[in-house]
């Protein structure tokens, strides 16, 4: 998973590479690296580490390349190879003519560098990126056409890729492509921007156009040709871009993860403008095509996802067949792309990802869709390849999420699910109405009540410093909450790399309650509700064997001041909206653990925000 940036016009290309890499810096932060074309030659600068090491690099050869116009630039997470000088993009062929970068994975470069090497290739690198660059350089020798060299060399990689590639021979030519990973062209005045996410681009221009799988653009200054694989002209589909550039502003706030911990009471309002509007009104969601007859013809669902993504599924399975009455399987992407899965017309397929670009999920709603099932895609990004995909959509509303580390997202998702669920049913008819109508009135007094969590967080800030020293942390919960505390605990781990993990409450007499000593800190999930009693006895059972006890909790309860040493107090909800109000302060501790560690909190190591890569 990488950031990709291309800039051809009128303007220094290295500021406006090393900006838009920048705003991309989330897709990885490895090592960096960019390619300019100065008056005779491509020039080509990389460093190991954050971007800031590639500043340090061009301060020392800025003559060289202050008057380039065009350029491309590359922000890495590594997949083939260590973060290394030579392993970072972008990548040339053997005579320095050709310089490329690349977002993705190349299948069969194996096979393809075995090829090149019998003809001669010498390779430098351990990355599939430097195998497209000499296939590319070898088919612009047979054709003299760079564009023409970018379509032959795609058809015969494997994969997902977005590539960018620039030649000696053109002086002010980028020629583009992608497959299955994400690519948009901005337009400006006698200027275009290439980059695989709006981030880098939307500071100069919001006329953009989203690339389609095996389409090849020759961008230049003042033109843009696109053809699709077979060589024919494409049609060109530029559109406004919704955001604006203060979205990547930390306004005021120490990190992006905090700021968007802050901006979760909006988010939620964001999910029901225009969707609820009382709780007598039915869920409106315009581009949900699912009618009566379509569910009356539904066996099951299932719902695939990857890692945050995949807790909300979880609570969405729980909502879900409550509510409506229909089997709902979970199953992380990775997993359902590689086994023979049951789908058909009867199932309805719902995928998640915040980016609308996650590789595994993409490839699992493309399987699902060719055996005939609905496809449902909840996602951030309704301009993604995943909602291309869809035959219905929710779009979360959370706007852009900078850290890597995903928190307003995953509330936005969980909103999709209240009002998905909701909506089901009331087309359905399978749900009392006076139990939605309590729920859709719960659900509009939420962005009060998370305001109340984010305005009180001495409780939560006392906890985090008192077991910011800890090297293990258990996550315990029960029902609709078990799905918190793995978030919880994936939380912790992301951005703090202590090791945490989720049980549900009763599974912990069944082996990890072997760990529990007074070295364990074990936090509790212990929201009112059908659970409430057994999940308090479950932590009766860890406290003794003397585990340092946590409670999250909207209880006043007087058993609680005994039993635990932390107590977090949230607002009372109903218990199906507890999800919401249970995993804020969650995001907080592992936010405020990080920051007492001198972590780096939106940009963890080994972690990028869109996994592009299966």
């Amino acid at each position: 998973m990488c950031g990709i940036v291309g800039y051809v016009g009128f303007r220094a290309a290295a500021d406006i590479l090393l900006d838009g890499l920048e705003q991309l810096e989330y897709r990885g932060y490895d090592s960096a690296g960019i390619a300019v074309k100065c008056e005779d030659e491509i020039k080509v600068y990389k460093a190991v580490g954050k971007l800031k090491n590639l500043r340090e690099e061009l301060k020392l050869h800025i003559k060289e390349f202050q008057n380039s116009t065009m350029g491309i630039g590359h922000t890495r997470w590594a997949t083939h190879g260590a973060p290394t000088v030579l392993n970072a993009h972008p990548h040339t062929c053997n005579c320095g003519s050709l310089a490329l970068i690349h977002n993705g994975i190349i299948e069969n470069y194996k096979e393809l560098k075995t090829q090149l090497e019998k003809e001669g290739c010498i390779f430098r690198s351990q990355t599939d990126t430097e195998v497209a660059a000499h296939f590319i350089a070898k088919k612009y020798a047979q054709t003299h056409d760079l564009t023409e060299a970018v379509r032959l060399a795609s058809k015969e990689f494997e994969g997902a890729y977005a590539l960018c590639v620039m030649h000696n021979d053109y002086k002010n030519t980028i020629v583009a492509t992608k497959r299955n990973a994400p690519m948009v062209v901005g337009e400006g005045e006698g200027e275009y921007f290439i980059a695989s996410d709006v981030p880098a681009i939307i500071k100069y221009t919001k006329k953009a156009m989203y690339l389609s799988d095996n389409q090849v653009a020759t961008i230049t200054p003042n033109s843009i040709k696109l053809i699709n694989a077979d060589g024919s002209d494409a049609v060109q589909k530029f559109e406004l871009l919704p955001w604006e550039p203060v979205a990547l502003s930390k306004m005021g706030y120490k990190h992006f993860m905090l700021k968007e911990i802050h901006e979760q009471p909006d988010v939620i309002r964001n999910n029901l403008t225009g969707k609820l509007k009382t709780a007598s009104d039915p869920v409106v969601l315009d581009e949900v095509k699912l009618t009566k007859e379509n569910l009356k013809d539904l066996n099951r669902i299932q719902i695939i996802a990857c890692g945050t993504s995949l807790h909300a599924a979880m609570v969405g399975k729980y909502l879900i067949e409550t509510f409506c009455g229909i089997a709902v399987d979970v199953e992380a992407s990775s997993e359902y792309i590689y086994r023979k899965t049951v789908t058909d017309k009867h199932t309805l397929v719902i995928g998640v990802s915040q980016s609308g670009e996650t590789a595994d999920t993409l490839t699992a709603i493309k399987q699902a869709k060719a055996k005939g099932s609905h496809i449902l895609i909840i996602t951030n990004r309704p301009d993604s390849a995943m909602a291309r995909e869809a035959d219905s959509l929710v779009a979360v509303n959370a706007g852009i999420e900078v850290s890597v580390a995903a928190t307003k997202s995953y509330t936005a998702q969980l909103m999709a699910f209240y009002l998905l669920a909701i909506y089901m049913a009331e087309v359905k008819g399978t749900t009392d109405t006076s139990i939605l109508q309590s729920l859709k009135n719960e659900l509009m007094l939420l962005p009060q009540k998370v305001e109340q969590v984010l305005a009180n967080t001495d409780e939560i800030q006392k906890c985090a410093r008192n077991y910011s020293g800890t090297k293990d942390f258990i996550y315990v919960a029960r029902g609709i909450n078990l799905p918190t505390a793995l978030e919880g605990a994936l939380k912790l781990k992301e951005i703090s790399y202590i090791n945490a993990t989720g049980y549900a409450a009763g599974e912990l007499k069944h082996g990890p309650i072997a760990m529990l000593d007074e070295t364990m800190p074990v936090l509790s999930i212990l929201m009112k509700g059908t659970v409430y009693d057994k999940l308090l006895s479950n932590s009766e059972e860890a406290r003794a064997r003397n585990a340092r006890m946590i409670a999250l909790t909207n209880s006043n309860d007087p058993k609680l001041e005994e039993l635990f040493d932390c107590i977090i107090r949230v607002p009372d909800v109903q218990e199906f909206l507890s999800p919401i109000i249970a995993v804020i302060p969650l995001q907080l501790i592992a936010y405020y653990i990080a920051e007492f560690l001198g972590k780096d909190v939106d940009q963890p190591r080994n972690l990028a925000k869109s996994v592009t890569v299966e």
